[in-house]
């Protein structure tokens, strides 16, 4: 116990002396040898307020609290903290909780602060001051924010018993942290409180100081002291000349009449500024020395601080009004400001509303986007502060504290995403601090912690709406989080947009915001903006916005795509009755096997606008856009049947709006027959394919700067970019001839491991060399090389392998190409193969002189038209139609063959509209005028005979005839007795101009024997029971040939029908050729055919078309039927 006794002296003994150290340091006027008694008035300060709390534990110094200097509080203080000396361990307990349930409370630090309240920087001179408070000792000086200013504590040393310390933030680019002052500050000296004036002020009230504005030659070089209650408080201005602020007094005790009156006074002396921290509203202040002036560009005249004007509390007793006389005391009604009506009012974008002006009080619960100035109120009122030159405010801004608003405009149903009515303030209102939070602040996401000058561009350049400045905020969220950090840094991509240095965010946007931004940008009034009434501001009028785009990530869309096409696949709808009625199980299946679904930006609510960086696959092949969620594969074409040819595109930065979602779907199933196309359980497997196709024609094509992209991107081997290299060299070639990309066996390269070649994804292309090797010269590329032998062949061979297939879909016959190596020159590098097995024998048989494998590093560049370059048009011949492959025989020779592969090139895309056009109605010889007529249309025609008709019921798992509706297949049986019926007629018809023989099947059989449903499905019934009917019709006079008796009675009502006027009738045929005329197989030529007519005539006749039945319509013309006529 006495060990104890002993001990706590000598702690005490060493805090003082640490004390003591810290304070002449850091505290004591420089210049100036050790002073006692400011020391002592120092520590006496601390034990006052730590005695205070009443919880000492019997000690008269906190011994765990120790001096902390601003330097060492900015320099050591790495995370947040609060220190509260006057406060107990339980009252901290008891505070702490006020943080949860989502947030973190402030830890708490036993520090003890000690320093200068000031509005004067030490960086600043005295002119400069801007309206912030400082703490400030011997080491530097700290921002800080209080609640309550004294305009008396400026200048006085003060020990702050409550406070907390923020470091800086990641937005922040001073790097300088700031203080947060909860409770008054307690003086180390007591403070001199100068003594009132003698006599009486003389003020003039509001409603007289304002009738005094239209007089102002009355007033010339006069000042005036004014009085009044503070009804308003304008936010602090900063212009790139100076800072102000407005406020406005209105009369102590008004009466109706004087409701209305008020006076603005404006504030704009650097020294004066920080007055807006003290003002409160509802409080009464006393002005002086206030002057009249006229502000440019302003129409009326204002009352003015001077440099000798001082702010303080109005007290009874301490003014006196001002007797003025004279007929300018006289109210002009006329002058008096209007209020205005809130209505709706149409506008020219729809139903424009009027936003409510209100003062408001409530506590942040969210911060929504920081950069942005969007906050949540209280859990259901959204808060944007993008309209004020807020950034002063945005470094104590986080959930929990509590803020009051003045004059803030409330606008509700705003859309373009936003659900929530907003609470925005502009320029005429305050935001007024009124009590900090005790959360630790929150960690801030990369999009969350940039892009503050960007969002202040929207507002103040292109001068958005609420509505529409929301819904790029949350665009830009959206690409963001869709494009960075992985591709693309956060920095750049929100950064400031200026002509030399455009933002890629801001770029991504400007097509939606030049259709619905204002077309006339005037910049913003701010003394109209806060002066004026009726007020108006960019918040006064708004309308509703629907969402213009949304830019949904790569692999959302893609799922979104899946789900939408697997929910769209009914097997019944792709393949409707009655054509599914007659086919077989395994037509019914491959018929389902494949289907696409494709999906426009109009399918989707709100519309969609595609978003990535073009990227080429090493491992595919093809084209991908790519963001932070994954790759999409996409089918781009420069314009209308104009292939991609630019490699430069590479790493560009992507928009588009026009696009087709294309789906392709792959089913595995087993459906017995067309009646179980409602069961899903037949699905065995289903998978899909998505991709995107557009032109770029209707793309918004970026390129971004190597700095824009992030460390993490991908490697080359997945090209984000294309950068020139430094040092290299190059070749150019024109190709000529390109192979399908696929797999293909080659040898292994030199020092990998021996074994049997792997097929590998590869594509080879012919071309000629166009001159020798270029060196690279500054930024260009210096003269090509004489070549060593002028009289060889410049033929080549180029095998694309590994990494370089991702130039497949750039390169394309008829182009010049550069192929770049990179590095320092080698000789003979584009001349000499090293990695090839190929031998010259398979060379020579291509047409090729020389053969080169493209290295993984070497890229492609497109250069001029070869008519630019003077190079032919012509093309180089090129034998190369094969693809040479490597093979492995048993006894393990290697050997080279030659393999088919043929490249298909997309032309065009199919149209939007699914509207089809009608057929073109021509006459059938117009079919042999061109050999590349219609290959569907329409013709009026005459049926001239049936050449033949086959009924018949088949086994729907092995098509083998059903006679009675039980399959005829020997061995082992079929697993299904489902049988269906199956039908085909061949006409010969012609409409005066030429000859067509015409096949229809199935359910076009009824229509071509002009039966009815009803009539039809009788005459199927009939044949079930033979299970075949097949009729030959050979030319006139000929006998009938049948598989059936020629007694029995459906084989003759058959042949009186197909030789009955119901059948031998005009007709309007829809067809199609059943064999599609091309240059490898053309149209046969006219032959020479004998007639009989007296004489035996010899003529030449064209073959008759083959046409193949769409649909068979009645003419409107009909012969009559007789005993024919249909009786459904």
């Amino acid at each position: 116990m006495a060990a104890g006794q002993a001990q706590a002296p000598s702690s005490e003994q060493a805090w003082l002396e640490a004390a003591q150290t810290f304070i002449q340091e850091s505290l004591c006027p420089t210049g100036k040898g050790p002073n006692v008694q400011f020391t002592e008035s120092v520590i006496d300060c601390v034990k006052t307020v730590w005695l205070s709390q009443g919880k000492n534990q019997g000690f008269t110094l906190p011994l765990s609290y120790s001096f902390v200097s601003v330097q060492n509080l900015r320099t050591y203080q790495r995370l947040p903290c609060c220190s509260h000396l006057s406060w107990s361990s339980i009252a901290y307990q008891t505070w702490a909780p006020e943080a949860r349930p989502n947030g973190v409370p402030l830890p708490r630090e036993r520090l003890l602060l000690v320093g200068t309240l000031t509005d004067l920087s030490e960086d600043l001179e005295q002119g400069c001051r801007n309206g912030s408070l400082y703490v400030r000792d011997n080491t530097g000086s700290l921002g800080c924010e209080l609640i309550d200013l004294d305009l008396s504590w400026l200048g006085h040393l003060f020990l702050f018993p409550s406070w907390s310390y923020l470091p800086p933030a990641r937005w922040n680019s001073s790097k300088e942290g700031h203080l947060e002052l909860w409770e008054a500050p307690v003086p180390v000296f007591p403070l001199t409180i100068s003594p009132g004036p003698l006599t009486p002020i003389p003020v003039l009230y509001p409603q007289i100081a304002s009738c005094l504005l239209r007089h102002r030659s009355k007033l010339r070089g006069e000042k005036q002291n004014l009085a009044g209650k503070l009804i308003r408080l304008s936010a602090v201005v900063k212009s790139k000349k100076k800072a102000y602020f407005i406020l406005s007094l209105g009369e102590l005790s008004p009466t109706v009449s004087q409701a209305i009156n008020h006076v603005s006074i404006i504030v704009q002396i650097p020294a004066q500024l920080v007055w807006h921290r003290a003002l409160w509203p509802g409080k009464a202040y006393v002005l002086t020395q206030l002057r009249v002036s006229r502000i440019p560009g302003y129409h009326y005249c204002v009352w003015m601080t001077s440099s000798s004007s001082h702010l303080m509390l109005l007290e009874p007793g301490r003014v006196q009004e001002l007797e003025l006389e004279g007929p300018f005391l006289e109210v002009d009604s006329k002058s008096l400001p209007t209020s205005s009506n809130f209505q709706d009012k149409k506008g020219p974008k729809g139903l424009m509303r009027d936003s409510r002006l209100l003062n408001y009080t409530g506590i942040v619960t969210g911060v929504l986007n920081e950069p942005a100035g969007l906050y949540e109120l209280d859990g259901q009122l959204g808060l944007c502060l993008a309209y004020q030159q807020f950034r002063a405010l945005r470094r104590v801004m986080r959930p929990g504290v509590r803020l009051e608003l003045q004059d803030v405009h409330l606008l509700q149903s705003v859309g373009g995403g936003t659900t929530r009515p907003v609470l925005a303030s502009c320029l005429r209102g305050a935001i007024l601090l009124r009590g900090f939070s005790c959360q630790k602040p929150g960690r801030q996401s990369s999009h969350q912690a940039h892009g503050a000058s960007l969002y202040e561009q929207l507002v103040w350049e292109w001068q958005l709406g609420l509505p529409l400045y929301l819904w790029a905020v949350k665009a830009l969220e959206e690409l963001a989080c869709k494009l960075c950090p992985h591709l693309l840094r956060h920095k750049q991509f929100l950064q400031h947009s200026s002509p030399g240095n455009p933002s890629l965010g801001l770029q991504l946007l400007a097509p939606t915001l030049d259709a619905l931004a204002p077309s006339s940008r005037s910049i913003r009034n701010a003394h109209t903006e806060i002066l004026e009434e009726p007020h108006h501001c960019p918040l006064q009028k708004y309308a509703r916005l629907q969402i213009p785009y949304s830019f949904p990530a790569l692999d959302t869309l893609e799922k979104e795509g899946q789900c939408r096409a697997w929910a769209s696949f009914d097997p019944n709808i792709l393949l409707p009755l009655p054509e599914a009625a007659h086919l077989s199980t395994c037509q019914l299946n491959n018929r389902l096997a494949w289907s696409w679904f494709c999906l426009l930006p109009s399918a989707f609510h709100p519309a969609k606008a595609l978003v990535g960086v073009l990227v080429a696959s090493s491992h595919k092949g093809c084209l991908q856009l790519r963001d932070r969620s994954g790759s999409l594969s996409c089918l781009l074409l420069a314009k209308h049947s104009q292939p991609l040819t630019d490699p430069q595109l590479v790493g560009c930065l992507i928009r588009t709006e026009k696009f087709q979602l294309v789906v392709e779907r792959d089913v595995r199933s087993n459906f017995p027959s067309w009646k179980e196309l409602g069961m899903t359980g037949f699905i065995q497997k289903q998978q899909s394919r998505v991709y995107v196709q557009f032109f770029l024609e209707d793309a918004l094509i970026l390129p971004v700067p190597r700095s824009f992209h992030h460390s993490l991107a991908p490697p080359q081997t997945e090209s984000t970019g294309i950068e020139g290299p430094h040092i290299g060299q190059s070749r150019l070639f024109l190709l000529s001839h390109k192979e399908a990309l696929m797999k293909r066996n080659f040898c292994a390269s030199s020092g990998a491991t021996s074994g049997l070649p792997k097929p590998t994804l590869s594509f080879h292309v012919s071309g000629c060399w166009l001159g020798g090797t270029q060196r690279k010269e500054g930024t260009g590329w210096g003269p090509p090389e004489p070549l060593t032998d002028e009289s060889k062949d410049q033929k080549v061979l180029l095998i694309f392998l590994g990494s370089s297939v991702r130039w497949f879909e750039f390169l394309h016959p008829g182009q010049v190409y550069r192929l770049v190596a990179p590095g320092p020159a080698t000789p003979k590098l584009f001349e000499v193969e090293g990695s090839s097995c190929t031998s010259q024998r398979p060379l020579e048989l291509a047409g090729c002189v020389s053969c080169l494998t493209v290295q993984d590093e070497w890229t492609l560049e497109l250069e001029s038209s070869p008519d630019v370059l003077g190079i032919p048009k012509a093309l180089p011949e090129s034998s190369l139609t094969n693809l040479l492959s490597v093979k492995v025989s048993r006894s393990h020779n290697v050997y080279c063959c030659f393999r088919s592969s043929t490249y298909m090139q997309v032309l065009s895309f199919p149209p939007e509209t699914t509207v089809s056009a009608p057929l073109p109605h021509i006459y059938l010889a117009e079919l042999r005028q061109s050999s590349w007529g219609p290959f569907q249309a329409t013709a009026s025609c005459h049926v001239v005979s049936v050449v033949s008709l086959q009924l018949r019921w088949v086994c729907a798992h092995c098509t083998s005839v059903c006679p009675q509706g039980k399959c005829l297949r020997q061995g082992p049986a079929c697993f299904t007795q489902t049988s269906i019926s199956q039908a085909s007629i061949r006409l010969l018809v012609e409409d005066g101009t030429a000859e067509a023989m015409v096949t229809c099947t199935d359910y076009h059989v009824a229509a071509a024997l002009g039966l009815c449903a009803n009539e039809w499905s009788s005459l199927l019934e009939f044949v079930r029971k033979p299970g075949r009917v097949v009729l030959q019709f050979m030319e006139p006079g000929a006998q009938l040939e049948s598989s059936a008796k020629t007694e029995d009675p459906l084989t003759l009502y058959l042949h009186t029908l197909c030789t009955s006027p119901s059948v031998l009738r005009p007709i309007v045929l829809s067809f199609e050729l059943e064999r599609k005329p091309s240059n490898i197989t053309p149209l046969e030529p006219p032959r020479l055919q004998r007639f009989q007519c007296g004489e035996p005539l010899l003529t030449r006749v064209n073959p008759r078309l083959r046409l193949a039945c769409l649909s068979i319509q009645e003419s409107e013309y009909p012969i009559s039927l007789g005993a024919f006529a249909s009786s459904c």
